[in-house]
């Protein structure tokens, strides 16, 4: 492999070089990239099953470009109907593509603002309906299932909201489903919204954002399809099955990361520029819930904070996004200073916003690639369910006595990090209302733990990373240390046909992830911050 032989991709490997140059090499012996595109399940695993009914994101966007001028002017009927937000009600593959999108590629002018929402912490929820008027507002009920709590809350709690200012009858013109053929939201959506998108249901979810369910969203917002598929169809083209792996974009990356994670740098950090710190939330869920299975796993560290190249372990490998023109200079200098001290680095260069679309593609195919390698199969999650599944119990055990589970924690943070071995990382798990002020005290805690322990520190909120990160925290290595933060909700709101609320959903989503990594062993503590929140964190 040569480090400048492909588009916008730069490496410093060093010893790992020829580790790296040989997997590309077993890749192309076993025609794997063709084999791939041919959707050959042996791939991964000897059974098909949840495999060759997951591929349909290697052709998606043929069906998409057909679909264009449609989707144009579905946008344009939106534009006409004077509605002010488009407000996504999903969460993991349904809403972080379209987070990224916003984030980079942001709003045309005269379209409408795009809002993200995929938390059942009441004050989030409030913040967002405290900044719409429901009323002027069409809301994107994205879930492939049909049946994800967490969209399904949502959509009741703002369903009511606009139906006590239009009649239910009416409120439905407010409301889009995108979702697969035959769920119970398709069949309400058919009978009450004003449209429904089916996807293919061979696309799984966080597979999903070159499909609707990133793509309706985009054209909602003013992005240039075509323009973004044409980038994805370059990425398509650089990767096609006749390529040699050596010369495959998605396979060079894909041999480094599960190359390097075979060779213990199992830490997959990802450092973007400013205007594209989202895209690390999106290649996280990508990684984690793929790769995280088998008590096997590759551990992508997302949004953390820089600190001097001492503070970094071993066990790290760094890809650095790069976005031309985004005041890079102080990144680009803790980059080289990263390459000095030898760590491996991957620099992937984007010239502007709309290489997202080659960039989505690249990391899907990578992460195929990196499942064979590494003999996961990566198009399941069967982690997600018992956290589910103690949820569940949790919320059954609330409707009978009124009062949720007690959770029982001995631990402090500092005998948590005491418990730490070679090789391990920290996992803050926040049920918190994002905030930056929420964000600034978890960074500097992230800094703190990082200088002093020298371990690599993730961080989500919850409930987004229980489709996220959720996944390898239950199935993959053993290599977790886990810190979860609650705190009082000053204040709850109700979800319409439902016993429970949103602060009782969201503490027992909470309770039900504590329960079920204390059930598989994990290192976990559990600190309520009561009224403060992360005021009452201390550093």
């Amino acid at each position: 492999m040569t480090s400048n032989a492909n588009f916008n991709f730069r490496t410093s490997l060093g010893e790992y070089l020829g580790e790296v140059n040989a997997c590309l090499a077993d890749l192309q012996k076993h025609n794997v990239m063709a084999r791939i595109w041919q959707k050959d399940h042996t791939v991964w695993k000897p059974e098909p099953a949840e495999i060759t009914n997951r591929l349909g994101w290697l052709s998606i966007t043929d069906l998409i470009r057909a679909q264009i001028a449609s989707l144009i002017s579905f946008a344009e009927e939106i534009k006409s109907a004077a509605f002010d937000q488009v407000v996504l009600l999903g969460i993991g593959g349904s809403s972080l593509g379209p987070e990224v999108m916003r984030q980079v590629l942001g709003s045309a002018p005269g379209y409408p603002q795009f809002i993200m929402l995929d938390s059942t912490v009441p004050a989030w929820v409030q913040q967002v309906a405290g900044a719409i008027d429901p009323v002027r507002s069409l809301f994107l009920v994205s879930s492939k299932s049909g049946t994800t709590i967490e969209t399904i809350s949502l959509y009741q709690y703002f369903r009511h909201l606009v139906g006590q200012a239009l009649g239910k009858a009416e409120s439905g013109q407010n409301f889009v489903a995108i979702t697969d053929p035959g769920t119970p939201l398709a069949e309400l959506a058919e009978r009450e919204f004003r449209h429904t998108f089916l996807n293919p249901a061979d696309v799984g979810g966080r597979f999903s954002v070159l499909s609707y369910f990133g793509l309706v969203p985009a054209v909602l917002m003013g992005i240039d399809l075509a323009r973004l598929l044409d980038r994805v169809d370059f990425m398509r083209q650089r990767c096609a099955a006749n390529i040699p792996a050596p010369e495959s974009d998605a396979a060079q990356l894909g041999a480094i990361v599960a190359s390097l994670t075979l060779k213990g740098r199992d830490k997959l950090t990802i450092i973007s520029s400013p205007a594209i710190a989202g895209f690390g939330l999106w290649v996280e869920q990508m990684i984690a819930e793929s790769t995280g299975k088998e008590g096997k796993g590759i551990i992508p560290i997302a949004g953390e904070p820089l600190v001097e190249p001492e503070n970094y372990g071993d066990d790290r490998l760094f890809i650095y996004l790069r976005l031309a023109g985004d005041g890079n200079t102080a990144i680009d200098g803790t980059i080289e200073k990263i390459k000095a001290a030898g760590q491996p680095v991957v620099t992937l260069k984007m010239q502007d916003g709309y290489d997202l679309g080659a960039e989505f593609f690249r990391w899907e195919f990578a992460t195929a690639i990196a499942g064979a390698v590494l003999g996961i199969h990566p198009f399941n999650q069967p982690g997600v369910q018992q956290a589910k599944d103690f949820t569940k119990h949790a919320l059954a055990e609330y409707q009978t006595s009124r009062r949720l589970p007690q959770v029982k924690t001995a631990l402090s943070i500092e005998e948590l990090l005491a418990q730490i071995r070679p090789g391990d990382y920290l996992a803050i798990m926040a049920y918190l209302r994002q905030t930056p002020e929420a964000d600034k005290v978890l960074d500097e805690l992230r800094q703190k733990i990082m200088r002093q322990y020298h371990i690599p520190v993730a961080m989500g909120y919850g409930p987004r990373y229980l489709h996220s990160s959720g996944q390898l925290h239950k199935d993959g290595p053993d290599k977790g240390l886990f810190l979860q933060f609650t705190a009082d909700h000053a204040k709850d709101l109700p979800i319409p046909g439902e016993p429970y609320s949103f602060a009782v959903l969201a503490d027992a989503q909470a309770i039900g992830d504590f329960e079920t990594l204390k059930s598989l062993g994990r290192r976990i503590i559990r600190i309520h911050l009561g009224q403060g929140g992360t005021d009452s964190i201390q550093k």
